[in-house]
């Protein structure tokens, strides 16, 4: 997921015809893995060689090892953090407080502890938000407060808009697959709210709507980046339409989440020709 993150920034500064700035992309690869395995520690079950998930038995086999990967992770991002402008420090504090909420059960009602990932159709929505506005604002902005490019509002907003919309039709086969799961937390996904087939539907409409986007992008029309992000939005609507809850959990993470890497290879590809 770190190299997944680190490719979605590319892909923006691609988009935006801007050189990397470094210290971005390596404050997206810390901070997603310092905040992926964090996740997962203060959620560890009763018996996790015993859990259904073959990632949760082999995480915490591991167990010394992944909780240095996310000390060593979450310490890198002090020094990244004072190396951004001071738009881009804002912008990543409200993002850290959204994600440490999503995951820390903050809230108590009768006695009973949850976070904002349990009120309904929040889950989707955070996890959406945080990855759309991580992975195109804040390159967004590094780019241009070092006036390697020059954004307007409008592009900036279909750039946000259509990647909130490509990264919500990845988030659901996720759902569908923890549907029963859901269920018994509580937890109101699209999926346990609409039903799976149409929550099968509801992610082709997503990918439809990205692809009108790519179309108004900077009114550039049929250019080589809407043909290779056209591309990988039709594989992606293959790959959810494929999936079912009950495949093997390492085909949601190498295949659905490997399209946000497959987006930026494909894209560099089409700009060489």
């Amino acid at each position: 997921m770190s190299l997944c993150a680190v490719a979605q920034g590319l892909v923006t500064f691609y988009l935006i015809n801007a050189e990397p700035v470094l210290p971005v992309l390596g404050l997206l690869f810390t901070s997603t893995l310092g905040i992926y395995n964090f996740s997962i520690l203060i959620s560890r079950p009763k018996r996790p060689d015993q859990s259904p998930y073959r990632r949760v038995r082999w995480f915490f086999s591991h167990y010394r090892l992944m909780v240095t990967f996310t000390i060593v992770s979450i310490l890198s991002l002090v020094p990244l953090f004072f190396l951004m402008s001071m738009e881009a420090r804002i912008l990543l504090v409200f993002l850290s407080i959204l994600s440490f909420c999503y995951s820390i059960p903050l809230f108590t009602i009768h006695d009973q502890k949850f976070g904002l990932r349990n009120i309904p159709g929040l889950k989707q929505f955070l996890i959406t938000l945080v990855w759309a506005m991580s992975t195109v604002l804040l390159p967004i902005i590094e780019a241009q407060h070092f006036h390697l490019a020059n954004v307007s509002v409008r592009d900036i907003t279909l750039l946000v808009a259509k990647r909130f919309l490509f990264i919500a039709a990845l988030t659901v086969p996720f759902d569908i697959r923890d549907l029963f799961q859901d269920k018994q937390y509580g937890l109101k996904t699209v999926p346990v709210v609409w039903g799976e087939k149409n929550a099968y539907l509801f992610c082709q409409f997503l990918l439809g709507g990205y692809i009108v986007l790519l179309f108004l992008f900077r009114d550039n029309g049929f250019t080589r980046d809407f043909f290779a992000l056209t591309i990988t939005a039709i594989l992606t609507g293959w790959l959810i339409f494929k999936s079912k809850w009950e495949k093997n959990e390492y085909y949601y993470f190498f295949y659905l989440d490997g399209v946000l890497i497959l987006q930026f290879v494909v894209l560099a590809v089409f700009r060489r020709f």
